[in-house]
């Protein structure tokens, strides 16, 4: 069972709850979205770069939403485990790079003083790709969104991302100081181009001078993140109890694997020495990023959506499946590898090699369900510029159709079984009642391609796309997801 917050069953069995042991450091960096993910990668490499070489980098964590954080972190003065787990078993380490949590709606003007303290140097993001406020297929900030234009009306008092980070940078600027650096670590293409479109787009309906001057002195640099996070769950918790004699609350699992690429574009070159934790610091991390997203997140959603569908529950045992990992194996060798430039220093087959094993880690018990939600923001660019890159040079491309017309499926509510599914994602109720309405499959595809915010032009266009996907969907509800599975990998 997965849990969002509290501790093991019976604390008083696991003894003491586990708390600071050292001093917090000043805080040099806001974080927005201190979620598993955060927790198990950049206060991780951060707390790792302090006990190297130093440094005021101590983080504030601010949640958006809700006071899960704050809850499971506060009482342990912001030390958690984070515990790698491997085939040989779990080895926990306390992170104590959080200095303290916010929780935005409670008091968002406490959230822009802080970012706006001079102190902070850098501003993070894993918000999801949601977080964003911007339409998938286009990069542009959605500006009819209802809580952008809360934030247009009312920047004293803001409830997104982007309008925290304009508040705080107008109170910056009005007193003289330095912008900070927005550091996007969210799954998306040139994340740090990304997050400054939408920063001046929303800073310039505001006042263009402002945009201005955060265009000429802010920095936003891209990068690539991965390491593997599932939901920490209640026996995940028992379980570290047990190990270490301490009830921690905010503890979070992930794989031995773990990866960070980083432009190396700060304002006034103030970071962390994240190099001396591992982090790759790069001029450029396109070739990196694209790696990553179609490598890896094309081919664990494209896992989600086929094995859900077939009824298994995580990735290690859709990959175990007869033909999970032949498809996976023909995909990136003969779809997504000819589209990947090469990264520096990087091995794509052995990267792909790498991957399947990751997949496979029992260990990691990471939930197909977990890694579905959200697909209308995720597909963009985890699938989709894959495969009209692919159609646009007139290459066939049978294993992305595949999983396109997989997500269609899934997002019809229904698994192969006959199951009702969960649906989580921001376009659920529309992309639901679109797929009700269709009579048939060649319906149903063409009300999925005509949502512009998730499908571009040249593929929502495309004949042939259509036709293919049609083919798919037909085949998916026919024949079940695991019989085209094994179809695609024995072809």
């Amino acid at each position: 069972m997965s849990m969002e917050a509290g501790l093991p069953a019976d604390p008083a069995q696991a003894g003491p709850r586990l708390s600071r042991r050292t001093p917090a450091a000043r805080t040099g960096i806001v974080h927005l979205g201190p979620g598993a993910f955060f927790r198990a990668f950049n206060a991780v490499y951060t707390h790792e770069a302090m006990a190297a070489s130093g440094g005021d980098w101590g983080i504030l964590a601010v949640s958006l939403q809700s006071p899960t954080a704050r809850d499971q972190l506060m009482p342990q003065g912001g030390a958690y485990h984070a515990v790698t787990r491997g085939p040989n078993g779990d080895v926990p380490e306390v992170i104590e790079a959080i200095t303290g949590v916010l929780v935005a709606p409670e008091n968002p003007a406490a959230v822009v003083a802080a970012m706006s303290d001079p102190a902070v140097r850098i501003v993070s993001l894993t918000i999801t790709e949601k977080g964003y406020r911007h339409a998938p297929a286009t990069g542009r900030l959605k500006m009819d969104d209802p809580d952008v234009r809360h934030d247009l009306a009312h920047l004293d008092r803001p409830v997104t991302a982007v309008g925290f980070i304009v508040a705080a940078l107008m109170q910056r600027r009005a007193r003289g100081a330095r912008p900070f650096t927005v550091q996007s670590c969210d799954n998306l293409p040139d994340n740090g181009r990304l997050a400054r479109g939408v920063v001046l787009e929303f800073a310039t309906a505001i006042d263009p001078d402002l945009a201005a001057w955060i265009a000429a002195e802010g920095r936003f640099p891209s990068a690539m993140v991965d390491r593997i996070t599932p939901a920490t769950t209640t026996e995940d918790l028992d379980r570290l109890a047990r190990q270490t004699g301490l009830a921690d609350a905010a503890a979070v699992f992930c794989e031995p694997f773990r990866q960070w690429v980083v432009e190396d574009d700060f304002v006034d070159g103030a970071r962390p020495a994240w190099d001396r934790a591992g982090v790759q610091m790069v001029r450029d991390v396109t070739a990196h990023e694209a790696m990553k997203l179609r490598c890896l997140n094309g081919t664990h959603s494209t896992l989600a959506y086929l094995g859900y569908l077939a009824g298994f529950e995580t990735i290690s045992q859709t990959v175990a499946a007869e033909g999970y990992a032949g498809m996976l194996q023909r995909l990136w060798r003969e779809e997504i590898l000819p589209t990947v430039p090469q990264p520096e220093g990087e091995d794509l087959p052995g990267y792909c090699a790498a991957l399947l094993a990751r997949y496979s880690n029992p260990a990691i018990r990471h939930r197909t369900w977990q890694i579905a939600m959200d697909g209308s923001q995720k597909l963009p660019q985890r699938l989709l510029a894959t495969l009209a890159e692919r159609l646009a040079v007139g290459e066939p491309a049978p294993g992305l159709i595949l999983a396109v017309a997989a997500w269609m499926r899934y997002m019809g509510g229904v698994d192969d079984a006959g199951a009702a599914i969960a649906l989580k994602d921001p376009l659920a109720a529309e992309l639901k009642a679109a797929s009700d309405r269709a009579a048939t499959a060649a319906d149903r595809v063409a009300a999925f391609l005509a949502f512009d915010a998730i499908f571009p032009a040249e593929l929502a266009g495309s004949p042939t796309c259509a036709a293919a996907l049609t083919r798919a969907y037909e085949t998916l509800q026919t024949r079940g997801a695991h019989a085209c599975v094994k179809e695609y990998a024995d072809a």
